[in-house]
């Protein structure tokens, strides 16, 4: 079983974890109402992916 000959240092360890940051998830807007959602998602508000009607949303 492989084990590190060394500790790695604390420098060494924040050098290689800075190159995966959270990125922001990329918001497109809904045709019909202009909510804001996900991309390639199914809007929540209207049903609408596409402008094909998925399914049936209750009005409240």
């Amino acid at each position: 079983m492989a084990v590190p000959k060394k500790r790695v240092s604390k420098q060494r360890q924040r050098k290689r974890r800075t190159h995966y940051k959270a990125s922001k998830p990329t918001v497109a807007t809904c045709s019909r109402t202009g909510d804001p959602t996900l991309r390639h998602r199914v809007c929540p508000t209207s049903g609408i992916y596409r402008g094909k009607q998925i399914y049936e949303v209750e009005e409240q």
